[in-house]
């Protein structure tokens, strides 16, 4: 009698573990790098607390720079799913200042960020360069256009180029993240807080 039940066989069956497989990995790498952060290491290092072979880590990720950037674009998009979209009203600094409370549970993936940064800035055409002139490009079209938004509707100064609004606010959530990172008693929060009140319209002034 023929067995009815279809099997997960040849080239479609394997890839389809293979994703599986990648997504498991990565799963459990992001837990490790939550909790060490990038700090000096090796991709073997990582292989043997993420808990898989040397070899499996490299056939997945290619390298540890591959490895990190994957796992904070795992991390982005968790919390892009987790947390509902901002509304169209709050100022770009707001929505920074929200998302640095909530990086402070996680300071050993906001450190591997700072660390996919500093590569970017050291090794053109990387995968960290690649991804961190990606995220600030779709950063400051996002934050531009909220800018506009809030300009048009009176809550932001008008007076104010909205490209260079958006830079400036990216770049002081950032550079606030490294002073945290070296020194938690910065409030990263409340210096946010202080820039949007200097950004917002005469209403809030």
């Amino acid at each position: 009698m023929t067995d009815p039940t279809p099997r997960s066989s040849g080239p479609r069956g394997s890839y389809a573990k293979g994703i599986a497989r990648r997504q498991e990995i990565l799963d459990k790498s992001i837990e490790v790098f939550a909790r060490r952060g990038a700090k000096k290491t090796s991709l073997r290092a990582i292989a043997q607390e993420v808990g898989v072979t040397h070899a499996a880590l490299t056939h997945y990720f290619g390298s540890l720079e591959d490895l990190l950037v994957a796992v904070y674009r795992e991390h982005e998009r968790r919390s892009d799913s987790e947390h509902p979209e901002t509304p169209a009203d709050v100022s770009p600094a707001l929505m920074m200042r929200v998302s640095a409370e909530e990086n402070r549970s996680i300071p050993g993936l906001i450190q591997l960020y700072s660390t996919l940064v500093a590569t970017a800035l050291e090794e053109e055409g990387s995968p960290a360069h690649e991804f961190a002139t990606q995220r600030f490009g779709r950063l400051r079209i996002e934050l531009t256009d909220r800018v506009r938004l809030l300009q048009s509707t009176g809550q932001l100064r008008d007076d104010l180029e909205p490209s260079l609004v958006a830079a400036l606010v990216i770049a002081a959530s950032d550079g606030l993240q490294t002073q945290w990172l070296l020194d938690p008693s910065v409030d990263h929060e409340a210096a946010l807080e202080m820039l949007d009140n200097l950004l917002a319209g005469d209403h809030r002034r």
